[in-house]
């Protein structure tokens, strides 16, 4: 069987995909993914084909904002969003997705929920459709906004549009019920998928420092687009400074394909390390001080580790708020944050033994979850019976 993997070209929508990517490779169904060449050393050290089409999130982003003179990556507003998702991308890169898939001929398609390319390439090739949720979900409105903007793209090639997202026959749930699953409506069937941190290619080693016995450790990472050397060192030097400094380790990283030395601090406590797989830096972690991207948050919380979420953009309100209310954390508000406050929420959650038992119920959820191996296998017989 051939299964095309599509996504938004960044890591923190892509990596989300490869656990059920992993999972066909294992089978011995031939692999591949559609996306920006943006993507194209991640795709590689997979070992995976690489259909390559669309354009970069940058060159995304600045089309995005010339349409409509709002910054999509800040998340409010509805409009913007939807020009990157689905206007900008789709014009960038639709036909050449198309071209490509057509020539692959994939039997089944699997996309990240804000990946339009691939719902584009399965109307244009009437290929089922099966769609990775992320996290609780994007507020109805925005979701709204990319269906009605991609419509006209999907109807002026004669495709069908769709009327809501998810569009896929299959919506593979990762967020577990703790966390507020998503609501949104769909005809599609809910199948649960269980989500674990990015892992690196088989046999990739990172240096990561070991934490030191009895001593927290807290992790510090804004994820592959908002974590830039100024944002992290400042951002460490607001939690170990003042009149009242956390006697905590910090472990930060900085943006992919960054040198860690070009992150400027001045704590002796804190160590930046290059950006890497989650699951590396998870490793004798504590409490985690996070972005709220979904990925990051839901493979922290599979590890059983309790969360600062401070929201960026995007949909990452909605995983602070999830976190707020499941009691497995501490969620901010997006924008400025006070130093004082922030050390105070990174304090409690490292402190307070509630914190960690609501990340533990959480972990015990997800481990719940229907592993990729069984839904690889679920799809491929669900492929046969239409």
């Amino acid at each position: 069987m051939k299964v095309l993997f599509s996504a938004v070209p960044s890591q923190g929508h892509f990596y989300p995909l490869l656990p059920l990517a992993r999972a066909f490779a294992r089978r011995g169904d031939q692999v591949a993914v559609l996306s920006a060449a943006a993507l194209a050393p991640d795709v590689a050290a997979e070992g995976f084909e690489h259909l390559q089409a669309g354009a970069a999130p940058d060159v995304l982003f600045v089309e995005a904002a010339r349409r409509t003179g709002t910054d999509a990556a800040a998340g409010t507003s509805p409009a913007a969003v939807a020009e990157f998702f689905a206007g900008a991308r789709l014009d960038l890169g639709g036909d050449d997705a198309l071209a490509l898939a057509r020539t692959w001929q994939p039997d089944l398609i699997v996309n990240e929920m804000f990946d339009l390319l691939g719902v584009f390439v399965a109307a244009g090739l009437d290929v089922p459709l099966a769609t990775v949720s992320t996290g609780p979900g994007a507020p109805p409105e925005f979701l709204a906004a990319i269906a009605a903007n991609a419509a006209p793209r999907f109807e002026s090639r004669g495709f069908a549009a769709p009327t809501e997202l998810p569009a896929g026959r299959w919506l593979l749930e990762t967020c577990p019920p703790g966390l507020g699953a998503s609501q949104t409506p769909t005809k599609a069937e809910r199948w649960t998928l269980r989500p674990e941190p990015h892992q690196g290619p088989a046999g990739a080693v990172e240096p990561v420092p070991v934490a030191v016995p009895g001593r927290p450790r807290v992790l510090v990472t804004l994820g592959s687009h908002f974590a830039a050397p100024d944002v992290v060192g400042k951002l460490l030097d607001d939690l170990t400074g003042g009149d009242d400094p956390l006697d905590v380790d910090f472990l930060a990283t900085t943006l992919p394909g960054t040198d860690a030395s070009a992150v400027p601090h001045k704590s002796p406590h804190a160590t930046v390390v290059p950006f890497q797989p989650l699951s590396r830096l998870l490793e004798g972690t504590t409490a985690a001080l996070i972005h709220g991207g979904a990925g990051t948050t839901l493979g922290s919380l599979a590890a059983g580790v309790p969360l600062v979420v401070w929201p960026q953009g995007a949909d990452q309100p909605v995983q602070a708020a999830a976190v707020n209310h499941a009691g497995c954390g501490i969620g901010l508000a997006p924008g400025p944050v006070d130093p004082r406050a922030l050390r105070e929420a990174v304090r409690a959650v490292v402190t307070d033994p509630a914190y960690a038992a609501g990340a533990a119920r959480i972990q015990q959820q997800i481990a719940a979850m229907t592993a990729p191996d069984r839904i690889a296998a679920d799809l491929a017989e669900a492929l046969t019976r239409h």
